[in-house]
């Protein structure tokens, strides 16, 4: 059952439906964990060893063995900050982003719909996991980009498995209202995060974290902020799996936005349920340079109902957080990713987040998304001749 976040109507889950048509609010899926937890053991680690708790045709199923990502222990890092610090790193899922995990059940749901079409606008990673992921259903794929306003390795992953990409002169709230209103004519099916059957992929990672702490939440889960579904996604997904009593307690669920792109943070500061769009959003971090998040009720829910936080960081305390992260514990994020450590450090600082509280930090996206940033930010490799006598020296200083 589909059901509208705000006003409570109910759709059938055969509907093509995106929002509500009585209140225009976004919608959700509602489904009742009836199963033991003990069915997931022994399963392939992917997100469909789950497969009981997300509500599509199995049979449909398009996958490129998503999910399943590496949950790290960071203890040089944690000991720095004086938390217990553990890393989700969805960098690690196939087009190297968390966005595999909605697109693997939106695309097994454009199957089972029978559609021919599909289509998203995308900051990035969304059009480089749709492309694969239309390529691998054998389906058409139309992608809607901000003109120059995309990372490099993300056009190129969206191009290379034959997305139809256009160019819009605009923002990305632009070209997503575009697409959208292409989608609600019918020419196509549209897989961005206002869909909910992406955000029933995404909040397996809730799920994940819960397992990979052999069933405890932790104290506190932290990640970035940019449409806002992932935040709500994972806060679902930890959520059915308390309600089907796998786990005792429930995490704050916290998300960072940075600092030019900030409406949910700006909402929470207000205690509002809703976000003021930013109209001219910029940040280095192009993965969460949204102003008008389609989900932000949920978001903003998930805070308030978990008794979270929300929190912006700047474009140098990302850039910082992002090395800081590679360099203590080998883990290579994109900026928008760094945007959870760069949050953690400043909540520790503050006073929010409390010394000694068990911490997840998801990081959404691969150093290799944004890698004009990555370079940019180190020094140029030192040109020296191939001679044994001055590289010694050099090495020896």
């Amino acid at each position: 059952m589909i059901r509208c976040v705000s006003c409570g109507a109910e759709y059938d889950d055969d509907e093509v439906i995106y929002t509500c048509e009585k209140c225009g609010s976004v919608l959700e899926l509602v489904s009742d964990i009836d199963v033991s937890k003990d069915i997931f053991e022994g399963r392939k680690d992917t997100l469909w060893k789950f497969k009981e708790c997300i509500p599509v045709d199995e049979s449909k199923i398009v996958s490129l063995n998503e999910g399943g990502t590496p949950f790290c222990k960071c203890d040089k890092l944690g000991e720095e900050l004086g938390v217990n610090l553990y890393v989700k790193v969805e960098g690690s899922n196939p087009t190297g982003s968390f966005k595999d995990r909605g697109m693997t059940v939106g695309m097994t749901k454009a199957m089972e719909l029978g559609v021919s079409t599909v289509g998203c606008a995308s900051t990035g990673n969304t059009s480089a996991s749709l492309a694969a992921y239309a390529a691998r259903a054998g389906l058409r794929c139309i992608v809607f980009l901000p003109s120059g306003k995309v990372a490099l390795g993300k056009l190129a992953q969206a191009m290379f498995h034959g997305a139809e990409v256009m160019s819009i002169n605009g923002n990305f709230d632009e070209a997503l209202e575009a697409m959208t209103a292409l989608a609600l004519e019918k020419h196509l099916y549209l897989l961005n995060s206002i869909n909910p059957y992406r955000l029933e992929g995404q909040k397996t990672i809730g799920y994940e974290i819960l397992r990979d702490l052999n069933w405890e939440a932790p104290d506190r889960i932290i990640l970035p902020v940019g449409n806002a579904g992932n935040i709500s996604a994972i806060w679902k997904g930890v959520s059915e799996f308390y309600n089907a009593g796998f786990v005792k307690d429930l995490p704050m669920m916290t998300g960072i936005q940075a600092e030019g792109a900030c409406p949910v943070t700006n909402a929470f500061r207000k205690g509002d349920k809703r976000v003021v769009p930013v109209e001219n959003p910029e940040t280095i971090a192009t993965a969460i340079r949204i102003g008008a998040p389609v989900s932000d009720i949920k978001a903003l829910n998930a805070i308030y109902d978990s008794n979270g936080y929300s929190e912006t960081v700047s474009d140098e305390e990302i850039l910082d957080a992002q090395k800081l992260l590679a360099r203590t514990e080998g883990i290579g994020v994109e900026p928008a990713s760094a945007a959870s450590i760069a949050g953690l450090k400043k909540l520790v600082d503050q006073g929010v987040i409390d010394k000694g509280e068990t911490i997840t930090c998801v990081v959404t996206g691969h150093l290799l998304k944004d890698p004009n940033t990555a370079i940019d930010a180190c020094t140029k490799p030192t040109e020296v001749d191939a001679d044994i006598d001055t590289l010694r020296k050099l090495l020896m200083e």
